[in-house]
């Protein structure tokens, strides 16, 4: 027996598996592309294979030592998503997915093969074809791809799976915890249906024992009355404290459960990274996590209830008409067929209605998310009457949506009352009818009105909730759209325990892409504990990229970041990201004291820590001047603080958690020159001891870097001192002249004469930038 292997498929062979895949092969069954996947399921780091073959795809999952196997064939097809750092293949059968692996970008040029070999097999139906590999068609819909991309854009602006109803269920996992207090409202639930149900049952010896026989001239017995009435109130004042308790148990729960709900949706939407926020609007994932789970929570805590007591009464008013009289029963049920196809028709329109419905909402939170957070930019450029007519448009659109589906909700409503009513109708026009020939007595007819009456009613009510259960999928949906959802910045499996960082940080054939456009690529660049590196370049070079990678906002598509020797992604993420102190261009901060928003980084540090990360800050001497002092209130975002000074405390921040790791983000580029001096001297003090990587745009404030790193197109294209660098007249150079020049002719525009031309360059000649 003889294969022939593909040159990117030789890896698999010589790895620890591949004795294991060479011996599943068949006769004449070649290998023709192989991948080697690098995470698991849940975003850990472990090894695994997907291999095309001449006649099957097999796959060895990760950390796995099994391989499972699916012939190619009609219906199956792979699908290929990038976001953010992490991709994935997913296996299509014709109802289902029958498998999916993860990997990171640097795996990307191997998946495309095997993805094109797959396809190109799958498509020619020829098991045997080896032959060159066909241009990149859509994994999905196996149309050419345009060029130089990868997402169709057929399947792009498909709409999303539709809600099913079964999602509901998957709110189960936060039921568990309360299972004893669910089984024991069920059982009242069963008790107090069952109490309401005797006294129809009593209107039988009531009508036949003493009524229609004082109608015909009998004596009526006070005792058997006395008895009869007794126990109407029994059953009464027993469904009433059997109802009472199974309401408050539940609605304990069910409000258990939607704070449960809330916080781990909060919860997981914080471990999420970067990139997933920067595709949300902040209105949206509010609306998510506040209205959606309220919906849920009134379904679960009233309408799950009401349907469980519906169901239980028709089950149970059922069983007691076929026991009194199997004919008459049998007419009473003429109506559901008809109520329950009226159900299934509206459920689908109710539930893609109350869809849409969410997302023209989040509309309207959207504007106001905008809106409130940026009313200062408002009123200054007075767009007042702008935001109101965009407010109103979505406004509008949300009523329009909501009017469409009350049609179809106002029409469904009263034709399941008629149904019933005339259900009714029949059943005394038969009952009457049995009657008539002594089949049954008027007792008995009057009682089967009664649980009639009770039975048409919670199909009505059952009817109605239809509404409530979509509203409460539509919003199940779209919260477990966010659990779903796993973090492209993974934990590993057995993290590097991080004690202390020293801050070498060295950078090995650094790429990374978002989708499919390259922002770094091929980056070496080594950093020395204590060393304050420059990051120049125009805007889009890839500067706020690089730190963001370092900070590991996001993971590199290809090759690798290592601090102390030790690659990044080894790091547990939060454990790495308490030793780098970030300093941003617009420094953010939160409703609360000054002393809070200093000690955010440390909340356990005490107030003579606060005031000396302060000091060092040249924060403390504003900051007595303010109110309450330390213990003055800022408004949301920082309001009330000049730009100065919330850079200030932000830079007391990131002291107050002495990182070994510092990054500057543009920290000088929105003051004033007086506040920027103040803000250096903080800086001076930031910095000292520290690996620091620090961006600008005006070359002058990096005058005390040790080394600038030139960046363009995502390279680095030069490294050295400032000297060095304006003695080669290169990229560095060109950089600098072109912003002397522009800030020489902004003087001259302002009228102000330059005697000093070290003013404008102040790092030049002499000394380092």
């Amino acid at each position: 027996m003889q294969h022939h292997h593909s040159v990117d498929a030789s890896g698999v062979f010589s790895s620890p598996v591949g004795a294991d895949l060479r011996a599943m092969l068949a006769p004449r069954e070649n290998v023709l592309a192989a991948l080697q996947v690098d995470l698991s399921a849940d975003l850990r780091f472990a090894a695994g294979w997907v291999v095309v073959t001449s006649q099957r795809l097999i796959a060895c999952e990760p950390g796995a030592t099994t391989w499972r196997a699916w012939s190619l064939g009609d219906g199956l097809s792979l699908r290929l998503q990038d976001h953010g750092g992490v991709g994935s293949l997913e296996l299509h059968g014709p109802a289902e997915r029958l498998a999916l692996w993860r990997f990171t970008l640097a795996h990307h040029a191997q998946v495309l093969r095997v993805v094109q070999r797959f396809e190109q097999q799958v498509a020619r139906g020829d098991l045997d074809a080896e032959g060159d590999v066909d241009e990149p068609v859509c994994p999905t819909c196996h149309t050419p791809l345009p060029p130089d991309t990868e997402e169709c854009p057929a399947c792009a602006r498909a709409q999303p799976p539709q809600t099913s109803t079964w999602v509901l269920l998957r709110l189960w996992r936060f039921a568990r915890p309360y299972r004893k207090h669910l089984a024991a409202g069920f059982g009242l639930t069963l008790a107090s249906t069952a109490a309401t149900l005797v006294p129809p049952y009593l209107t039988i010896p009531l009508m036949d024992d003493i009524l229609i026989p004082f109608q015909n001239g009998k004596q009526i017995d006070p005792g058997l009355v006395l008895l009869y009435l007794s126990g109407l109130l029994a059953s009464a004042l027993a469904a009433w404290g059997l109802s009472w308790a199974r309401t408050y148990i539940l609605a304990l729960v069910s409000e258990r459960i939607g704070a449960d709900l809330r916080t781990t949706t909060y919860e997981h939407l914080l471990r999420l990274s970067l990139d997933y926020f920067g595709g949300k609007r902040t209105g949206d994932l509010m609306a998510r996590i506040g209205s959606e789970t309220d919906r849920i929570n009134v379904f679960l805590s009233l309408h799950a209830l009401d349907f469980v007591t519906d169901v239980l009464m028709i089950m149970m008013t059922a069983a007691i008409l076929f026991s009194i009289n199997p004919w008459l029963a049998l007419v009473t049920l003429v109506p559901l067929p008809f109520i329950a196809w009226m159900i299934h028709t509206v459920r689908d329109r109710l539930r893609t209605g109350f869809e849409k419905i969410d997302r023209v909402w989040s509309e309207v939170t959207n504007v106001l998310a905008d809106t409130i957070p940026g009313i200062r930019v408002v009123k200054a450029f007075a767009q007042e009457k702008r935001e109101a007519a965009r407010f109103r448009a979505a406004n509008q659109h949300n009523l329009e949506v909501n009017d469409k589906l009350n049609k179809t909700w106002s029409l469904f409503t009263p034709t399941v009352s008629l149904l019933t009513e005339i259900g009714l109708l029949v059943v005394w026009g038969f009952g009457i009818w049995l009657v008539s020939r002594n089949q049954i007595t008027v007792g008995v007819l009057t009682a089967f009105i009664a649980y009639i009456g009770r039975f048409y009613s919670r199909l009505d009510s059952m009817s109605r909730i239809v509404s409530v259960t979509q509203k409460a999928a539509a919003g199940a949906k779209r919260i477990f759209d966010i659990l779903d959802h796993v973090s492209n910045v993974p934990d590993p499996a057995q993290p590097v325990k991080v004690d202390r960082v020293e801050g070498a940080i060295a950078m090995r054939n650094v790429g990374f892409r978002y989708g499919s456009r390259s922002v770094i690529k091929g980056l070496d660049l080594d950093i020395r504990p204590g060393e304050m590196i420059g990051l120049v370049g125009h805007s889009g070079s890839g500067k706020s990229t690089l730190v963001n990678l370092i900070s590991r906002f996001y993971d590199v598509s290809e090759g690798s970041i290592q601090v102390d020797g030790v690659d990044v992604r080894r790091f547990a993420v939060a454990d790495y990201r308490r030793h780098i102190g970030l300093v941003l261009q617009e420094p953010f901060l939160f409703f609360g004291t000054i002393a809070e928003n200093i000690a955010y980084g440390k909340p356990e540090a005490t107030r003579q820590e606060i005031i000396a990360a302060a000091r060092a800050a040249h924060a403390h001497e504003f900051i007595l001047r303010l109110p309450h002092g330390y213990d003055s209130l800022v408004g949301e975002r920082g309001q009330g603080l000049s730009g100065g000074e919330r850079q200030r405390i932000s830079i007391a921040r990131a002291l107050l958690i002495d990182p070994r790791i510092l990054i500057l983000d543009e920290a000088t580029s929105a003051v004033d020159t007086e506040t920027e001096k103040e803000i250096q001297k903080a800086l001076d003090n930031l910095v000292q001891g520290r690996t620091t990587i620090a961006i600008a745009h005006r070359l002058s404030t990096l005058r005390k870097a040790d080394r600038l790193v030139v960046m363009d197109r995502g390279e680095v294209v030069e490294v050295g001192p400032h000297d060095e660098l304006m003695e080669k007249q290169g990229a560095y150079w060109r950089l600098y002249e072109a912003q002397a020049r522009r800030a020489e002719e902004d003087a001259q525009a302002a009228g102000v004469v330059i005697v000093d031309s070290s003013l404008l360059h102040p790092a030049h000649p002499a000394g380092n930038a």
